[in-house]
């Protein structure tokens, strides 16, 4: 078996699988819930509608929608079909996280709310606390990824199982920061989002759109997907940014989060309105 965890262009994972194929039993992709058709607007399973992307495609195939399709997704559904047509469906395993968090997040989405919920004060919080989420950290990913060495094959959405809330990530900062941090949920997203705001990014994990976290994944916990808490995530997460390890800054991590005084502005809007609100009553 081969874990190809890395794969992005399709033309090069066509390559690789072609040379593998003779001497590997079976191969392991690691895709993206990017490669639906409707993702993030509509809810999902792995029989939902995929991109259409050749397999021998480049690296800039496809276009960038706001929201929809990116790039990112149109390639990866071109890998997932390198790898399908070379090994076959029965040989073929093709694996689709949505937010991968956990020790090593280079990203910044999880390791920018430790920090800000650290810092204290009123916290912006976006939407309601009760919103379920489904990330999953990355080691769970890789335990289910050698699982599948002997299980069955096929496409698998690997996604938390939705009993998680924003709610108790963010408490689960709270908690493990130690922090005196001040939850301001602003439950109208659509005024929220009217601010704006970069979903996705600014806020890391908020977005508006239904699909967002609506992706099933029953075929995966049937198979043995595991998943541990996400308060264990969190805490550590922690741990690691306070290693050697954790100070390093992938360039990515700059696109996540919000600056103070934006924040601070914004709930500054907020009150007015709700005092207005109050006002009108």
């Amino acid at each position: 078996m081969v874990v190809d965890t890395s794969g992005y262009v399709p033309r090069e994972v066509l390559a690789v699988a072609r040379t593998l194929e003779p001497v590997v039993g079976r191969y392991v992709f690691v895709s993206s819930v990017s490669v639906y058709e409707q993702w993030p607007l509509e809810r999902l399973t792995e029989d939902s509608p995929v991109l259409d992307c050749p397999s021998d495609a480049g690296a800039d195939f496809g276009y960038d929608g706001d929201p929809g399709p990116t790039i990112y997704g149109f390639t990866k559904a071109g890998c997932e079909r390198a790898v399908v047509e070379t090994f076959g469906d029965e040989r073929s395993v093709l694996l689709r996280p949505g937010v991968m968090l956990g020790p090593r997040e280079f990203v910044g989405r999880l390791p920018w709310w430790l920090r800000r919920v650290e810092r204290g004060g009123r916290v912006l919080a976006p939407g309601r606390p009760d919103r379920a989420v489904q990330p999953v950290d990355v080691r769970d990913v890789a335990a289910f990824a050698l699982r599948t060495a002997s299980g069955p094959a096929g496409a698998f959405n690997v996604v938390g199982n939705g009993r998680e809330t924003m709610g108790s990530l963010l408490e689960a900062c709270r908690a493990v920061t130690k922090s005196n941090a001040q939850f301001e949920w602003i439950t109208d997203e659509q005024w929220l989002a009217a601010q704006g705001i970069a979903q996705w990014t600014e806020l890391p994990l908020w977005r508006t759109y239904a699909g967002s976290w609506a992706v099933n994944a029953k075929r995966a916990f049937a198979a043995g997907l595991t998943l541990r808490p996400l308060r264990s995530t969190v805490e550590d997460t922690w741990a690691w940014l306070h290693t050697d390890d954790g100070s390093v800054v992938d360039e990515r991590a700059a696109e996540h989060g919000m600056t103070a005084d934006k924040e601070t502005a914004i709930l500054g809007v907020w009150d007015a309105v709700n005092a207005d609100r109050c006002g009108a009553e």
